[in-house]
């Protein structure tokens, strides 16, 4: 692990030791722990504060089959983000509906509180400017290694007057955005109003990760997403 004696003693005496997160993942390692009992050690030491990841390999394959996920969706925008708000991958609804995100270093975050034409393209763009900076500070009390980078884009974001001003107000946090509502203006896609629902999903073990799926309020389910019976009038075969 690459500890002192000193620290391996008072770790054997009971006495307080210094447990990193850099000092559990060593501890991973040498105990050849799999993510569900790293998420146990991680738990325990840090009183639920931090989880551990999957290697460097495992991520990257899990990474893969999300960005598979993503551009696999045809009925709605769909796209994949890091824990600082870095664009990952998208499908082609998503690109069509926000340009934007074809461009290189594309952050939805930035994007949203920073270009003008986010302020026309979200209706109510000044509640949801509130919303998504109380994500922000969230990220950044829990931020850990990402917490450079995620200072970098509160500087960006601040910036601009309106955001500073906003900021300012108060320390209001909010975790994720589930469930919340928008009324998009997208004449390039629709000339009414479009409303959609974000839905965010959290992946198993890719800790900061975010699938985010915006579900327009006008959907026809295709004909796949009905269950046997109801496809066939009778019971599945």
């Amino acid at each position: 692990m690459g500890v002192s004696e000193r620290w391996y003693r008072s770790l054997e005496a009971g006495d307080s030791v210094s447990l990193s997160s850099e000092i559990l993942g060593r501890l991973s390692q040498a105990l050849v722990l799999g993510p569900d009992e790293r998420m146990v050690l991680y738990s325990r030491a840090l009183d639920g504060a931090g989880l551990a990841l999957t290697d460097e390999q495992d991520a990257a394959e899990g990474q893969l089959a999300l960005l598979h996920m993503v551009t696999a969706q045809t009925g709605f925008p769909a796209y994949l983000t890091d824990g600082c708000w870095n664009i990952l991958g998208y499908n082609t609804l998503m690109s069509t509906w926000f340009p934007w995100v074809l461009e290189p270093g594309a952050n939805l975050m930035r994007w949203a509180l920073t270009e003008p034409g986010a302020r026309e393209q979200m209706l109510d763009w000044r509640r949801h400017a509130e919303v998504y900076l109380a994500m922000l500070r969230f990220a950044l009390a829990t931020g850990g290694s990402r917490k450079a980078s995620l200072d970098v884009l509160l500087q960006q974001v601040l910036e601009d007057p309106e955001c500073r001003r906003l900021w300012a107000q108060g320390p209001k946090v909010v975790a994720f955005r589930q469930g919340h509502r928008y009324r998009l203006a997208l004449p390039h896609v629709s000339p009414e109003q479009i409303t959609v629902t974000s839905q965010v999903l959290l992946p198993a073990y890719q800790h900061g990760l975010r699938c985010v799926m915006l579900l327009p309020q006008k959907t026809v389910l295709p004909p796949c997403a009905l269950i046997p019976e109801q496809q066939s009038g009778g019971p599945a075969e």
